[in-house]
């Protein structure tokens, strides 16, 4: 039969109308059986053709074809203008229409053009918010299949692109073209505004819309705006909490993956960005653009009120705010306002009590990061901060500000009401409460309320018996960083404030203030009770116990109470013998500060304090007040039981023992009583055949400083006691007292 015969006699209308192949899916016809069973492949997903380099599979020969040329690297169509080539032909015919500028389909919502069908398709699913592609690992849905497709390769890490020059991998063909351009620093793309240039188009169109301020893209949720979709997706996760990046080493999730690269840099120690200048290294390039600026002292941002000038626009930015109390963040829990979006998210920790940093040498947490920084150089002991005028270091740039204030002794913040000036404002933020006296923070425990919220954290550690801070040198442990800090001068003996008037130095700022006032003679502080007035707080709160009458600490051996803790620590010394106070000169040792202070004074000659009556000096200020008596003929303490009068408390103590016959003190070795101690020490010498005195004349040797006096006399014939009826003289006073009952003729006591 002749073909060309029986194609003539069939119409050709019929032919095409009949559509004999009928899916039972979603009831589409084909005419042709070939059309039909691709078609049913889409509903079954099959995929009988698979690439024998790759392994990739398609549902069509055709395309298997195609994507074989990548492989091969063959692009047979070439443009007839520009001479580009193509794989696809349908790539050259979408590429023709660049030169042609014919955009044959428009949107009907926006009316916006679009020179390919396929184009037009996929714009419409932003207006339907459509998303047909899914993926089969993580669900996750897309409006595109080449969307699709590349983030299907985040699973398998595949990177089929590779670079010609460099042979660097990537997953997305847009990638490698832009990566290309770093090669060829081509920028075909120029602002029409500007004159920039972009090495794509895509970045030529989203910078044009900072001309325009047009910010196509919206959220959903909050309604912001923004001129690019990535910033878009990038923002919406701050509402979903989504981190799709994560580290490899860590594990630590990241929103974007720009900070996954940043991150990642922390792990390599990789500092890419390098000044010119000094050589400093840094790992993100706007590190680099924020620390060029110290080296041309360039602040090109000055503000318009003030005429302060910054290097950094959102330095700048963030300042202005404070000239108009412009408060852009709020918070979605208690609508606090903020000028600083850091500021905000550091607030939002405090509601759900957050703490996502801890120290890996402690396990402490914390709820931001730079705290964290600053707690490590604990461990660490790093104080990268040093003062230029003294190369005092410290741990923390706010330290340094503050300490850089004592040179300068500037004090910018005052007070509205007492026009009292401060170094800091959180120091003037402390003292308006003494003014208010508003005490908004109170002790759950106690219920003890305070003006501040620093003190009511540090009230709080006495319930707790916390002590987080300790010493490196002795370990010591203090509940506050300043009492550390005060205690660690003991150690280095440092005395950072002294005296104008006599030069004299102290380790505590506090010490210096009262040590003024024995020379202004000033005592600002008064008892309401019976007025008297004290140079220190502390000594009025001491006085103050005796109108109470009230001795709050005892003594757990003996019971014995005291008004004052620190009077209960120096008797305790007495039941544990403790002596921690020794003399560097003759290693003496003793249970009282001020004991080895007076008693140095023995080997300096040193007599600070003088009378202002007949100017004789001496080394202590109880020697000067029983000296003051004898000016005066007062004597403030009686016995109750024969009147007799003493000039010092001490001396009526031992004297009423005559009365009850009390001995206290026992030998250990003989077990004999006396009712001094002093009387014990040289009754021990029995003992112990001690004989700490000897005589400069000949060196006879005693245990007693009194015999010696004696024994001296006999060298200078010297007899200061005389009788006052017959003005006999004696060496030594017991020798009148016997001389003198013989005109008496009362019987000598041998006591």
């Amino acid at each position: 039969m002749n073909v060309s015969n029986v194609s003539t006699n069939v119409p050709l209308q019929t032919s095409i109308d009949k559509k004999f192949f009928t899916c039972e899916v979603c009831c589409k016809a084909f005419s042709q059986k070939g059309n039909f069973d691709r078609h049913l492949r889409t509903h079954t997903n099959v995929k009988p053709y698979s690439c024998d380099t790759c392994g990739r599979e398609f549902s069509r020969k055709c395309h298997l074809k195609v994507h074989f040329r990548i492989h091969l690297n063959e692009k047979p169509y070439s443009c007839n203008i520009c001479r580009q080539k193509f794989s696809y032909k349908s790539g050259v015919i979408r590429h023709y229409r660049v030169h042609t500028d014919r955009k044959h389909y428009s949107c009907d919502v926006c009316n916006k053009q679009f020179t390919q069908k396929d184009g037009l398709n996929k714009h419409f699913r932003t207006h339907t918010n459509e998303k047909p592609y899914s993926c089969d690992i993580c669900n996750k849905r897309f409006s595109q299949k080449s969307i699709l497709n590349e983030h299907f390769r985040t699973h398998t890490n595949e990177k089929p692109y590779s670079c010609d020059v460099c042979h660097k991998e990537f997953s997305k063909k847009s990638d490698l073209t832009r990566h290309y351009h770093a090669h060829t620093d081509q920028k075909p793309y120029s602002c029409d505004v500007c004159n920039k240039r972009f090495s794509q188009k895509d970045g030529l169109n989203k910078h044009f819309r900072i001309h325009t301020n047009e910010k196509p893209f919206s959220c959903n949720v909050c309604n912001k705006q923004f001129s690019r979709k990535d910033k878009l997706n990038q923002h919406f996760r701050s509402h979903t909490n989504e981190k799709p990046y994560s580290c490899d080493i860590c594990s630590k999730g990241f929103a974007q993956k720009s900070n996954l690269n940043y991150h990642y840099r922390t792990h390599t120690n990789e500092k890419p960005f390098s000044c010119n200048v000094c050589g400093k290294k840094f790992t993100q390039k706007c590190q680099l653009n924020q620390h060029f600026p110290t080296h041309t002292n360039e602040k090109p941002y000055s503000c318009e009120v003030c005429n302060k000038q910054f290097s950094r626009k959102h330095e700048f930015s963030r300042h202005f705010r404070t000239h108009t109390n412009e408060k852009p963040y709020s918070c979605d829990i208690c609508s606090k306002l903020f000028s600083q979006k850091c500021h905000l998210n550091r607030h939002l920790l405090t509601h759900t009590n957050e703490k996502p940093y801890s120290c890996d040498v402690c396990n402490k947490q914390f709820s931001q990061k730079h705290k964290l920084n600053i707690h490590f150089r604990r461990h660490t002991n790093e104080k990268p901060y040093s003062c230029d005028v003294c190369n005092k270091q410290f741990s923390q740039r706010s330290s340094l500000n503050s300490h850089f204030l004592i040179h300068t002794d500037e004090k910018p913040f005052s007070c509205d009401v007492c026009n009292k000036r401060f170094s800091h404002k959180s120091n003037l933020s402390k003292h308006l409460h003494t003014h208010t006296n508003e005490k908004p923070f109170s002790c759950e425990t106690c219920g003890k309320e305070f003006s501040r919220k620093s003190d009511l954290k540090v009230h709080y550690r006495m319930h707790t018996n916390e002590k987080l801070f300790s010493c490196d040198t002795c370990g010591k442990e203090f509940s506050q960083r300043s009492q550390l800090n005060v205690h660690f001068r003991i150690h280095t003996n440092e005395k950072l404030f002294s005296c104008d008037t006599c030069g004299k130095q102290f380790i505590y700022k506090n010490s210096l203030k009262v040590h003024i006032r024995t020379h202004t003679n000033e005592r600002p502080y008064s008892c309401d009770t019976c007025g008297k007035k004290f140079s220190n707080r502390s000594n009025l709160k001491v006085h103050f116990h005796i109108h109470l009458k009230e001795k709050p600490f005892s003594c757990v051996v003996c019971n014995k109470q005291f008004s004052q803790k620190k009077h209960l620590y120096v008797h305790f010394r007495t039941h544990t013998n403790e002596k921690p106070f020794s003399c560097d000169v003759c290693g003496k040792k003793f249970a009282h500060k001020y004991r080895l202070t007076i008693h140095i004074r023995s080997h300096t000659n040193e007599k600070p304090f003088s009378c202002n009556s007949c100017g004789k000096a001496f080394s202590s200020r109880a020697a000067l007040k029983v000296h003051y008596h004898t000016h005066t003929n007062e004597n403030l303490f009686s016995c109750d039981l024969c009147s007799k009068e003493f000039t010092r408390k001490g001396d009526l103590k031992v004297h009423y023992r005559t009365h009850t016959n009390e001995k206290p003190f026992p030998c250990e070795v003989c077990g004999k009583k006396f009712s001094r101690k002093c009387i014990l020490k040289v009754h021990y010498r029995v003992h112990t055949n001690e004989k700490p005195f000897s005589c400069d004349l000949c060196s006879k040797e005693f245990s007693h400083e009194s015999v010696l006096k004696r024994h001296f006399h006999t060298h200078t014939n010297e007899k200061p006691f005389s009788c006052d009826i017959c003005c006999k003289k004696f060496s030594m006073k017991y020798h009148l007292s016997r001389h003198f009952h013989t005109h008496t003729n009362k019987p000598i006591s041998v006591d």
